[in-house]
Formats: structure tokens, C-alpha cells, sequence
């Protein structure tokens, strides 16, 4: 089941078409993945997931019926990159009052909080103000603030901003967890190497439209250029690398990177230094990353737009 479905979404500012006609599909308990540049239309796109932004055309469904703000709220969990804490109020009292917020009664409320200060070791910050805390710990404040009710479906703006490596791992184990239990998680960042690590599935926007969607695992196939890396126990000669089945692209002492060429195979790659009697000690496809992706389509887009 799909947990949200966008449906030709469109949103105008003026002359400036900040959302033109985009639509896509989350499965529920997947962490969903939305990429694009600066002002590609990633926050409009979250603003109206979350009501804050009403679309000027199209439909959202949400949990198998048409979005509705005023109820369905309460079932999403919304951390922004920009700090949505009130600083001069403390850590114990914000929680409480954005918990209540999400119609947690207030019993219910401190038993959640109590659950998750003891789990991310902040039971000391308690009574401390939000502007006595460094940007790392307010992100773990933030952070369990967002989740604490449990949302069906939780929105996560660059949230591993400001956190050292351990307390990224532990809000990273923390998604992973909820994404089990059958939260569905939209992770919005600029780290590639993130999404690769996280994420199920990904849409690229750019200027305002879908440019890429699709399962990770897929896109990095979909984008695949036939490179491998090949690693030899000895220096060949140049009679035994020439062949019609690949093209040498990189080398480094033993080790090389080739293309495969059209109508080729990838174990003709192999039977040809069987054939010369060379000792292959490595071998692997060297697929693309999401960056390479990333940067090849929006530059794309952008060529076209010209």
C-alpha cells in the first residue's frame, strides 16, 4: 500500500511555476529519498505534504484517501532544516507542549518523552533552555520531538545537520527502526552518500518537475556506463589487453579500469585473460553513484531549459 500519492501537483508564485505537474508514489515502511538543487521545488513539495501550503491544482492521498490538513496532520511528523525550537523556552517543557500538539494527552506525553531523553542520554538537558544547548544537541531535541507520536508518515529536512558521526548514527538507526515498524520516511538532504546509504527509493526534482524516479538499487543499474574494475596478478603486454571485447579506460599499476564493448559479454572480460593465462585477483562492476546521477541529470535539465 502507499502510504502518499502525489498527483500532478502544480503551485505558482506569480510568473514562477515553483511545482509544475508532478506526480509520484510512496510505499508504505520505505525510506523515500527527494533530491534536487537549490530551489528545484523540494520545500514547496513538503510544505504542501505537511498543509502548510495548499496545491493550486492536483491531489495528495494520504494513507489511502485525499488529503485532508485539519485531520490528517497529526499522523505526519515534520522536522525542517531551519530549527523549529523555541530557544527561550527549556528542552522538557517544548517537548511536553509539541507533543500535546499531536494529541498526545499529557500522561502519554511524558511517558514518550521520558522513553526518548533516557534512549538519546538528554535527561540532564531537561530544565536547560533551548539556547543553552550547541546546534548537535538541539537537533536531537528536534529530532525526538518530531517522532515522538509516532507519525505514519515522517518528513526529515537535513536531519543529521550540526551532529557528529555518533549521533548520526544513532538518529540513522533510529529511521531504520521506525521504517521496520512501518513509518514511511521522506529524507530530503544535499549528501549523496546519505541517500545511498538510506534510502529505498528516490525522485530528482529540478526547476519545478520530476526528473528522476525510481528505486535506488535500479537508477544506479539504469545509469550503469558497462565499467570494471579488474585487478591482475602481473603486467600483460600490450598484445595480450588488445581485444574487441573491452576498452582500457584507467590503469594503476596492475589494476584497470575497461568498458565493455557493444555485443560484448561480461565474461568475455574474463575468458580473455584465461586465454593468456593471467591470474585475475579482483573483479567488479563499478556502477554510479547517486552524486554522478545526480549531476549528470540535472545538467541535463539544465541544457535542455536553454
Amino acid at each position: 500500500m502507499n502510504v502518499l500519492e502525489l498527483q500532478h501537483l502544480k503551485k505558482h508564485y506569480a510568473t514562477h511555476k515553483a511545482v509544475d505537474d508532478i506526480s509520484f508514489t510512496i510505499p508504505k515502511g520505505s525510506i523515500f529519498g527527494l533530491l534536487g538543487p537549490n530551489g528545484a521545488g523540494k520545500t514547496t513539495l513538503l510544505r504542501m505534504i505537511t498543509g502548510i501550503f495548499y496545491p493550486d491544482a492536483g491531489n495528495i492521498i494520504f494513507d489511502g484517501k485525499r488529503f485532508d490538513p485539519e485531520n490528517d496532520v497529526q499522523y505526519i511528523g515534520y522536522m525542517p532544516e531551519e530549527r523549529g525550537l523555541y530557544k527561550k523556552m527549556k528542552v522538557g517543557e517544548q517537548a511536553l507542549y509539541l507533543a500535546q500538539l499531536k494529541g498526545l494527552s499529557r500522561k502519554d506525553a511524558l511517558e514518550k518523552i521520558d522513553y526518548w531523553f533516557k534512549k538519546f542520554d538528554i535527561t540532564s538537558w531537561t530544565h536547560k533552555r533551548v539556547e543553552e544547548l550547541s546546534k548537535g544537541m538541539q537537533q536531537k531535541v528536534q529530532f525526538i520531538s518530531t517522532v515522538m507520536h509516532h507519525p505514519k508518515l515522517l518528513i526529515l529536512d537535513e536531519p543529521f545537520s550540526g551532529l557528529d558521526p555518533i549521533n548520526s548514527q544513532l538518529i540513522q538507526n533510529e529511521i531504520f527502526e521506525m521504517a521496520r515498524n512501518g513509518t514511511t520516511v521522506i529524507f530530503s538532504t544535499h549528501r549523496m552518500e546519505q541517500v545511498e546509504e538510506i534510502c529505498d527509493h528516490i525522485v530528482l526534482v529540478n526547476k519545478g518537475r520530476k526528473v528522476l524516479d525510481g528505486p535506488v538499487k535500479q537508477i544506479k543499474q539504469d545509469f550503469k556506463q558497462h565499467l570494471f574494475h579488474i585487478a591482475l596478478d602481473q603486467q600483460p603486454n600490450p598484445a595480450q589487453m588488445a581485444t574487441h571485447h573491452f576498452t582500457i579506460i584507467g590503469q594503476e599499476d596492475k589494476a584497470y579500469t575497461v568498458r565493455l564493448n557493444e555485443y560484448s559479454q561480461t565474461n568475455d572480460i574474463l575468458k580473455h585473460f584465461i586465454h593468456h593465462d593471467i591470474q585475475v585477483n579482483a573483479f567488479r562492476e563499478i556502477l554510479p553513484t547517486i552524486h554522478e546521477v545526480f549531476i549528470t541529470q540535472v545538467r541535463s535539465t539544465e541544457i535542455a531549459a536553454v
